[in-house]
């Protein structure tokens, strides 16, 4: 799995994951709402692992750069977040306004 597809696929299971937090908001106090925005940024570093766990992707691992005279590679979990926190980044505000609003 590339790094698109690894992104496509956690904005998937993120959007999910973020209509079932949706889903609480109605129910829950001021101080909840907040914490929601907790468990979702618990959700997406899950979701990094998960995914990363079902495609055999060491996070830890260096990733292949197609420079080789770096001095310093980055990992595959770097790539990953550098490559994913604008999908987080939407999806949070997307909930945050969904908490603000009610």
């Amino acid at each position: 799995m590339n790094i698109d597809e690894f992104r496509a696929e956690l904005e998937t299971r993120l959007s999910i994951e973020k209509e079932y937090l949706t889903q609480e908001v109605s129910s829950a106090d001021e101080q909840e709402r907040l914490e929601l925005l907790g468990k979702f940024n618990e959700k997406y570093k899950e979701l990094i692992k998960r995914l990363a766990m079902e495609n055999g992707i060491d996070l830890n691992a260096s990733y292949p750069s197609e420079n080789s005279s770096d001095v310093e590679s980055l990992s595959y979990e770097q790539i990953i977040l550098g490559k994913t926190m604008s999908v987080y980044d939407r999806l949070s505000d997307e909930l945050y306004e969904e908490i603000t609003n009610i």
